[in-house]
Parts: C-alpha cells; structure tokens; sequence
C-alpha cells in the first residue's frame, strides 16, 4: 500500500468500551495513512482483517503513558492515542519505535480542531485514573501538555477571517478608557481575550455589566471579565500591596490572618483622595501582634510622608524607602500582604456561556446534601474549582429555573455566590456554582472553624450578608430563603450569601405551612407566616434573624418552640432574645429588622446604613453619617 506512512507490530489493550467487557492485550499489525490509524489481525499464513480504525482528524491527543508497576518488558513503551471514544493504549517494542509513531502522528493532528490541553499520563484502571484517582473515565485530564500542543489547540480554535463589512458612517469620537488587568486571564471561549496581570487595554464596549470588549497592545479583541481589570486612576493598581476596596475592619482581618511581622498592605483612607499603610507587628505589648494603621500625609509642595524627615514624590518611592527603613514607624514594611492573591469569580465560564457540557465537569467528592439532592466539589475543564448541585428529579420546578437561571448568571457581587452555569440537556439537572473552601456559614459557626470569633469578626460577617443583599435588593431580587445555611465562608473568611431566589422551585413540603406557601418559618415575618406576602422587607426580617444566628455561633431559632408555636407568637409579637456576644447597640439592629412590616426598615439600601456602621477596635455598632461616603453598604467606616 502505496499510501501508508508507517506499519508495525504492536500489542493493543482492549478498549473495554462496556464496563463488562474483558481487559485482554493482543497483537496488532498498526497501520498509519494520511487519513487514518488502522488495525488488523495479522497472520502470514491467512493474511489481515481489518479490526479498528481511528480517523486521524477525530484525534485529540497523542502522548506517553507511564507504564504499570511491574509491567512485562512487552508492555514498557506505552503510547495513547485519545479520540472521541476514550484512549487508544498501544505497546510499542522499543523506546526509539514509540518516538517514532508519536511524532509522526503529532505531525498529522496538529491542526485538528479538538486538540486537548491537558491528558492522563498513566493509564484508566479498574473504575479510576492511575494519575489522579477521579472516577469519571472522560474526566478532564491531569497534566498540562507541552506549550506547542497548547499554542496549537490555541490556533485551531481560531475561527476564519470574515470579510470585512461595509464601513459604518463616521460617528463622533468617543473617550476610550484604559484599564490595567489585575490578574492573569486564560480565554475559556474563542470569544475571549487574555489578560496578562499589570498589562493595560483599552475597553471598546462595555453593553455587558460583567463581560467588557476590550483590545490589548497587539490589536488582539475579544471579551474579559470585567472585574479583572481596574481603571488606571491613580496608577496604584500596578502594585501588589495597594488594596483598593477595603476597609479598616477588613485590613486587620487580612493581616492577622497572615500573622507575618512586618505584613503590610496600602488601601483607601476613608477621607476621600487619602491613603493609609495598615502594618501588622509582632514587637508590641499585645500577645500575638497588634495592626498600625499610618495615614499617608502631603506636604503644600504636593511630597508624601509617613515621616516628617522623609518626603519622596511618590507613594511607590514612600513604600520603597519603608520597605528597608521603619523610620518612626513600628516595624519596616517587611511583607506584602493583597487580597488580590485570587483571582475573583467570573459570571459564567466564559463570555456568553452558560449551558455547561458536563463532560468538561470532574467530580471530586461529595460536600453534602441540599434540599435539591447532593452537593459535589470538582473541576472545570481540570483545572477551575466549581460546586456541583446535582439535582434530584420531581425536586424541583426544572423549566421555570433553567429560565431563572440565565437572568441569575448576570447577578455578580463580591458578596453572593457566582453562579457559573447550568447542564440543562441530561438528568439530573446539574447547577454549577463557585467553590468556596470554608463551606457553610452555619457549620462554621458551630463547629468552631473560626477560632474564637472577635467581635469585629461577627460584625463583619453580617456586613457581608448586608452588601449581598443590597446589591440583590438593587436588581428587585427576594431571596425568601436567607438565613446561615444559604450562606458560604471563603478561604479569606469572607461571607456569601447563595440560593437567592431558588425557594420558589421547591416542590417537597420542607418549607410549605398549612395554606400551601413555600418559607422557612423560623425565618419569616408576620406577613408571610400569615399571608405569604414576600417582599425585600421580609428579607430584611430574615436578615435579622441571620444576625442572631451569626451572634449565637449557629443556634437554632426558636430551639423550643416548635412551628406552629413560633407561628403563633411571632405573630402576637413575641421575638427572640439577645445573644450573650451582641450587646445593646447589635441587638438593636437586630430588633430593628422585626418591627411589624409598616415600621421595619424601608430597604437595606436606605434605612441599613443609618443604623449599621463598623467602628474598628470597638464592638459597637452607630450612626456615622457625616463619616460615610459613596452608595449605602459600600462605605463602612
């Protein structure tokens, strides 16, 4: 055969493409031609049959695999050949042959428009990988290829040129706007544009509130996640120490939590245009360190000091000279500290994307178990952290969510947990949310896996509740289901409120009282106990109720009455008690959530913030007006 571009003797592993098919090796003559990868029983006597055949434009991935331990010397040089149908495992008789075959075959696929960017280098045994031990055999795989195979699958993403279309009248020119990425951006669509960390783009469209067009210095466009990048306002942004949004409360958390003499970070003074150094030191009276907080001053010829002996022109030379002098202050500035070590959650995978295929998901183990089925932890494409809710049927109303679920994905805060996507085309439903490591606020709480909560510490776990839920409030969002266990710690122990809006779907009798209405009764109103009258003023009740969880350390509401009592006398006014951690001030915050629905609070946007501001080293809670600046919950003193 003219055509064939390689032919050899190797042994084939059987496919086992049904769980009761045999595990067997058999010799094979292999034969290689432009168009495909063929084998055949061979006998010199009866001559060849033809066995199996791969297309070499179906081929995914050609690489090495690890031989088994105590592998025969006939199976040492095994090579795979991945396609549609799972792994190809062929045994080669020399090292030199397997080169050979891989190299010629790479030369044939590079251009293949599915090429995999990561792969399993041991072999699929007995239920699991060898590599990585996930159960699923079209798991995502484990190991990175090599940067060429990566650039190709790169390429062959690439959709062709266009033409161009006809030019647009001229239009009035427009103000571009610069920004500076902050983290580091792998495009997850051929959509998307890469972010490389402290590049500037200049942002073309900005119609998407989560996803802005943008070009990089190349000419290159396409979509990045707009809370990736920050506007070059100041020029800060490029500095891994300047923490832009953070307050005094949160910067004594971060640095605590480091726990490094000499940790530093530079954030916004809550006087507007100043800046402050936040230092944590391990040199003064207080066991285990104290937090500084130096206020960055400005000479009338426009120098900055945190000396009076030493004025620089800049903030990055200030830093730089403190960085190897303490000059006055407590300790030299010794280690950086950011909140921006991670990279935040986008909304959805992707621009645009929010239908998930599911063989791109690797479960990894199992977190727990919801009122809609189980809840897993696992992997996107290998490599992105995700919660996976997998759906129990007759759970839940699947059509109306799967069209809640489009207008949910354009929801993004800091405070809520992101919802990535949905797999819609199989059952069960899977709902595919961020991770967060420190799981469920209530478990956190009553487990102990914050080590003897501060009181700053409660408060700003509640503040987080709050900027969540305001941000909901601001989209006419309800929750109806907001207490501790809808919500989610973080590795930085930042607060997350999830399930918005899902308590709607429920078709099981959890939370449904005698007239049919679907609540949680420990954590509703009068209103809705009475009447099922959801509002953001319910929320607001329930929110309340979540502060007295928070206070408690995880108690159960109510622990002794059982529904039909509480519906009772919360409705003659009878309300829960204050905790032993709150004093007067929180717990004042707290009653104001429960008044009767003409008197509780009008919005979590407005009335909130007059009764809710954090004063650091205190744990008291008052009404800071003249201090507070920009939107209610964005400010916090």
């Amino acid at each position: 055969m003219s055509d064939n571009i390689l032919e050899d003797l190797f042994i084939k592993r059987s496919q086992q493409k049904k769980k009761t098919s045999p595990l067997n090796y058999k010799e094979r003559l292999f034969v290689l031609t432009a168009e495909k990868l063929a084998y055949y029983d061979y006998d010199a006597d009866k001559g060849v049959c033809l066995r199996g055949s791969v297309d070499v434009e179906k081929i995914k991935c050609v690489e090495t695999v690890e031989a088994e331990p105590n592998a025969p010397p006939e199976r040492k040089f095994a090579f795979q050949v991945v396609y549609d149908e799972g792994p190809l495992y062929i045994f080669a008789k020399t090292e030199a042959s397997r080169s050979k075959w891989i190299t010629k075959l790479k030369e044939l696929v590079h251009s293949n428009k599915d090429l995999m960017q990561k792969y399993h280098p041991c072999f699929w045994a007995d239920g699991e990988w060898l590599c990585c031990q996930q159960e699923v055999k079209q798991a995502m795989g484990c190991k990175i290829l090599d940067k060429k195979n990566v650039h190709d699958y790169m390429l062959s993403q690439e959709k062709p040129s266009r033409p161009l279309p006809p030019q647009p009248e001229p239009a009035a020119p427009s103000a571009s706007m610069t920004v500076i990425a902050e983290y580091d951006y792998i495009p997850m669509t051929s959509q998307d544009l890469e972010l490389r960390k402290n590049e500037e783009y200049t942002i073309l469209e900005k119609s998407d509130p989560n996803w802005w067009r943008a070009r990089d210095k190349y000419g290159k466009e396409g979509y990045i996640p707009s809370n990736y990048v920050a506007e070059t306002e100041t020029g800060l942004e490029r500095f891994h120490w300047y923490c832009k949004n953070m307050n005094r409360s949160q910067a004594e958390q971060l640095l605590k939590s480091e726990n490094k003499d000499g940790g530093f970070l530079v954030r916004d003074s809550s006087k507007a245009g100043k800046y402050t150094v936040s230092l944590f030191a391990k040199s003064g009276a207080e066991t285990g360190g104290s937090c500084r907080h130096y206020n960055i001053c400005t000479t009338p010829q426009g120098q900055v000091y945190l000396s009076e002996k030493h004025n620089f022109d800049t903030i990055p030379e200030l830093i730089n000279y403190h960085q190897h002098n303490a000059a006055g202050m407590v300790s030299r500035l010794k280690h950086i500290v950011s909140n921006r070590a991670r990279p935040p959650s986008t909304a959805g995978l992707g621009y645009g994307v929010w239908e998930i295929d599911p063989h791109y998901l690797t479960f990894i183990k199992e977190l727990g178990t919801g009122q809609f089925g189980v809840v897993k932890y696992g992997k996107w494409q290998g490599q992105h952290d995700v919660a996976i809710k997998m759906i129990k049927e007759g759970s839940m109303s699947e059509d109306d969510f799967i069209e809640e679920a489009k207008i949910m994905m354009k929801l993004r805060h800091e405070n809520l947990v992101q919802l990535y996507g949905v797999c819609t085309k199989q059952r069960p439903i899977y709902i595919v949310t961020e991770f967060l490591a420190n799981g469920c606020l209530l478990t956190y709480l009553k487990e102990g896996l914050i080590q003897h909560p501060t009181a700053d510490q409660l408060l700003e776990m509640c503040k987080d509740v709050s900027e969540g839920m305001a941000y909901l409030e601001s989209k006419q969002y309800i929750h109806r289901d907001l207490a501790a266990r809808n919500c989610l710690v973080d590795a930085n122990g930042t607060v997350k409120v999830t399930d918005f809006g899902l308590s709607r779907y429920v078709l099981d009798d959890e939370y449904t009282s005698s007239v049919g209405s679907k609540f949680p009764v420990r954590w509703s109103p009068p209103e809705v106990l009475l009447y099922s009258k959801f509002s953001s003023k319910s929320d607001i009740w329930a929110y309340g109720v979540l502060m007295w969880e928070v206070y408690t350390l995880g108690r159960l509401p109510y622990e002794r009455l059982s529904n039909t009592e509480i519906v009772d006398q919360v409705s003659h006014g009878f309300r829960l008690y204050r905790p032993q951690l709150a004093n007067e001030r929180v717990y004042k915050i707290m009653t104001s959530c429960w008044h009767d629905v003409r008197e509780r609070c009008n919005s979590f946007k407005e009335d909130m913030r007059d009764c809710f501001c954090i004063v650091t080293n205190v744990a008291l809670c008052f009404t800071l007006r003249s201090q507070m600046r920009g939107p209610p919950f964005k400010s916090w003193c």
